[in-house]
């Protein structure tokens, strides 16, 4: 399966608890910080709701 690797590039100050709280449940809790994580639906549906704060980038195809 792929991995997304997952950059913040924006801060989450001024934006809605909700776009707060999924940047750390995907691991982010600084600028310019990355994570990798598998591909999945849930995730896809995550990275859309805060995707003007991140940048998204596949990995080992």
């Amino acid at each position: 399966m792929a991995k997304l690797c997952i950059t913040m590039v924006k801060s989450g100050i001024g934006y809605a608890e909700e776009q707060k709280r999924t940047l750390k449940a995907l691991g982010l809790g600084r600028l310019n910080q990355s994570v990798v994580h598998e591909d999945s639906a849930s995730l896809r549906g995550m990275v859309i709701k805060v995707r003007h704060l991140v940048k998204v980038e596949a990995v080992g195809l």
